[in-house]
């Protein structure tokens, strides 16, 4: 079946663009999951990290962003996390809607109570937004540097020290998406956190760098503690050995070996790419990274062969710290 292009999308009207949009749904969550589930996947399996891109017509992007991916709407994450067994899903706030939420908090609500929701909101953003983001199911703020390239320890403990004021009220938590150099540099000031935190992807490692790499045993130290939890999710972001990324199961497992209490599994779908290309300017349409789902998901067992440690990776911990 021929996906649609952006443009076709943009061009069809009325119901002729639902069932436009329903045909390339079907064919991207299929493209996406080429490899069925191979291990016993526990009751309530979460997918802690995926984003929803929306109509952009209805959702335009942030005009400041640094890529334009194509549409990736709810119907296609529900075919995908229908073939992979998964029934919770968190959905992660993208750098290029910037601080406008509503394209997540859209999504959020067509999935009911099996969503939840982490946003990005600026420094002024009110407390009445924050509650009405608290009560559609938002559990935590997202600071994400590694896109914006963003790697001044002294920016990222300002935009801490915000995030807590924010957070803190509310019981949620700071995800923090960055690269180990940034988090050994706010150690400090990352172990006084008064809410929790979460790090994106393995906590930025890149398996090339080896278990040694400053910063990774700052991380480690963090999760061990029970202060912050780490997402083991997108490999490809830390691997380059497609398509097994195995050279990333020996991060996995120091961290589930540092606390399976605080360890979370995310596929990162649909598996967008911000990749700077020279003469790709930021509004030319980027395509998604071709990522077999089910592959990635059956490395799980590989990186955390006790199947009571999975259970709380995929059901207990998410469970815990999105409030299901």
């Amino acid at each position: 079946m021929r996906m649609l292009t952006r443009r076709r999308i943009l061009h069809t009207g009325g119901g002729a663009m639902a069932a436009a949009w329903g045909r390339d749904a079907f064919a991207l969550s299929s493209a996406t999951v080429q490899s069925p589930v191979d291990f016993p996947m526990p009751a309530g399996a979460c997918d802690c990290h995926v984003h929803v891109i929306g109509d952009p017509k209805r959702f335009p992007m942030d005009a400041g962003r640094v890529y334009t991916p194509p549409p990736a709407p709810v119907d296609r994450l529900l075919h995908m996390h229908n073939e992979l067994n998964l029934r919770r899903v968190v959905l992660v706030q993208p750098s290029f809607y910037g601080f406008d939420n509503s394209a997540l908090l859209n999504a959020m609500k067509q999935l009911g109570r099996r969503a939840r929701g982490v946003a990005v909101v600026g420094e002024q953003a009110t407390d009445s937004t924050l509650e009405a983001m608290k009560n559609a199911g938002v559990r935590g703020l997202r600071i994400n540097l590694e896109t914006a390239g963003e790697f001044d320890p002294a920016v990222a403990a300002k935009k801490l020290e915000i995030a807590i004021a924010q957070c803190q009220p509310r019981h949620w938590h700071i995800q923090l998406y960055t690269r180990p150099s940034v988090i050994v540099a706010l150690a400090d000031t990352l172990a006084k956190s008064p809410v929790p935190l979460v790090f994106d992807h393995f906590a930025g490692a890149q398996a090339a760098d080896g278990l040694s790499q400053p910063g990774f045993d700052t991380a480690l130290a963090l999760v061990r503690s029970g202060k912050a939890y780490v997402k083991i999710s997108a490999p490809y972001r830390a691997s380059k050995k497609a398509p097994a990324f195995d050279d990333i199961g020996p991060f996995a497992a120091a961290l589930v070996t540092a606390n399976p209490d605080r360890v979370l599994w995310g596929s990162d779908w649909p598996h967008t790419d911000s990749t700077r290309v020279p003469g790709r300017l930021p509004t030319d349409e980027t395509p998604f990274l071709s990522i077999d789902d089910g592959g990635i998901l059956n490395q799980l067992p590989l990186w955390v062969p006790d199947a009571v440690a999975r259970q709380k990776i995929l059901t207990a911990n998410p469970a815990r710290l999105y409030g299901f």
